[in-house]
């Protein structure tokens, strides 16, 4: 307990250089609370807009979809299988989708599209569907009108009110073709998408395809992004006796994964380095501190103080900075993370990431954000305070108090 007094002491007696340590740790804390913060905001904020703007956080296909497309590997009971995700907890919502390939013409224009047949009410809640229609409606039944993406639109000099010609292979071999009312114009952000985009109404997609009653797959919308996991193997147990397939997103969207994988580990380098200035900062400081009280150490030796105390009371000294330190960049980083989390920050330039578009970003207050800062800074001062702490400890007295 004594020695912890001096060292509490011994801190105020070069306050100038005291500061200084003081807000070297503080900065290296609320740096890696905000990068922490900033990138588990960033990633969540971008994970979310990719999955809950077009694929979902989870998906069901029949058996082998997602490695092989086929128009005849379809999900022919799907109204059961809603019935079961209707029953769950934690999914905010479920929409249906069926897909197929061919040409769509206007006037002299022709040019491939991908047809998506969906239900509109279940794909405006799933994905917000009805918010990327820049121009016209959304349909609301099926009555042969669809709409288009906009780069598709543009190729094929398409506007609300036209009608244009779809044509394609159906399920039995015949020839898929009909005509439909274009009724809206979308941008989903992704610019590569709405090159080929092409949505009907369910129905009149089943009718068109010959797959009455079919779809090729289930996007499903967890409420939280973190429950995705424990939501997949969920499904994959009540699905079990069932020829489908339960993928989450890091499946069916593999490159983006990987890209924001990539990302993230460039996040710990960043806090790796933040790390090294606050050691060299601590360092610094207790090795002065320990030169310029050479002379003092050597005095507690020789009036019978343990080398083991000397190096406790450096120890003491740097743990107690730390701690003052630290709870300052607590209560900043929390302030700052939290106002950033609401209001964001706007970017000066517009990036695309994953096909999407993005101009404001996010920080996110979590626990991880707080915690991680706080030990890494801790560990970080303990580890290189024991060298002062050994050199003090092995001073000699006799030496010390005839040099210093």
């Amino acid at each position: 307990m004594l020695m912890f007094k001096i060292a509490f002491r011994n801190i105020f007696r070069q306050k100038r250089r005291t500061i200084f340590t003081a807000l070297t740790i503080f900065g290296g804390f609320v740096l890696a609370a905000f990068s922490i913060g900033w990138a588990d905001g960033s990633y969540t904020f971008i994970i979310n807009m990719f999955t809950r703007n077009r694929l979902g956080h989870i998906q069901i296909h029949y058996k082998d979809y997602l490695n092989q497309p086929s128009i005849y590997k379809t999900i022919s009971n799907y109204e059961e299988v809603a019935e079961k995700l209707d029953d769950m907890d934690h999914i905010e919502s479920w929409t249906p989708r069926l897909f197929a390939a061919g040409l769509l013409s206007l006037h002299d224009q022709s040019t491939g599209a991908q047809l998506t047949g969906i239900q509109p009410e279940k794909e405006n809640q799933a994905t917000r569907f009805r918010q990327k229609i820049i121009k016209g409606e959304l349909f609301e039944k099926a009555d042969h009108k669809t709409v288009l993406g906009k780069g598709l639109a543009r190729v094929l000099q398409a506007n609300v009110g036209d009608s244009v010609v779809f044509i394609s292979q159906a399920a039995d071999g015949s020839m898929a073709n009909d005509i439909y009312e274009v009724c809206g114009i979308l941008e989903s952000g992704d610019s590569m998408s709405d090159r080929m985009a092409f949505y009907l109404h369910l129905q009149d997609a089943q009718d068109l395809m010959v797959l009455y009653g079919q779809i090729h797959e289930i996007a499903v919308i967890v409420d939280e992004l973190g429950r995705v996991d424990m939501m997949t193997d969920r499904l994959r147990d009540a699905f079990t006796n069932e020829d489908l397939t339960v993928e989450p997103w890091q499946e069916f969207a593999k490159s983006f994964y990987h890209a924001m994988k990539a990302d993230m580990e460039g996040m710990w380098i960043m806090l790796i380095v933040i790390m090294l200035i606050v050691a060299v900062g601590v360092l610094n400081t207790v090795l002065m501190s320990v030169l310029e009280r050479t002379r003092e150490y050597g005095l507690l030796k020789a009036m019978g103080t343990k080398p083991v105390q000397i190096f406790k009371l450096v120890l003491y000294q740097v743990n107690i900075l730390t701690f003052f330190s630290c709870l300052l960049g607590i209560a900043l980083s929390i302030i700052l993370n939290y106002w950033l989390s609401k209001d964001g920050i706007t970017l000066p330039n517009a990036f695309t990431y994953g096909g999407m578009e993005f101009k404001h970003m996010y920080t996110t207050v979590n626990l991880r954000s707080i915690l991680l800062p706080l030990i890494t800074v801790f560990f970080t001062a303990v580890i290189v305070g024991i060298f002062p702490a050994i050199r003090a400890a092995k001073n000699d007295p006799a030496q010390s108090m005839r040099t210093h």
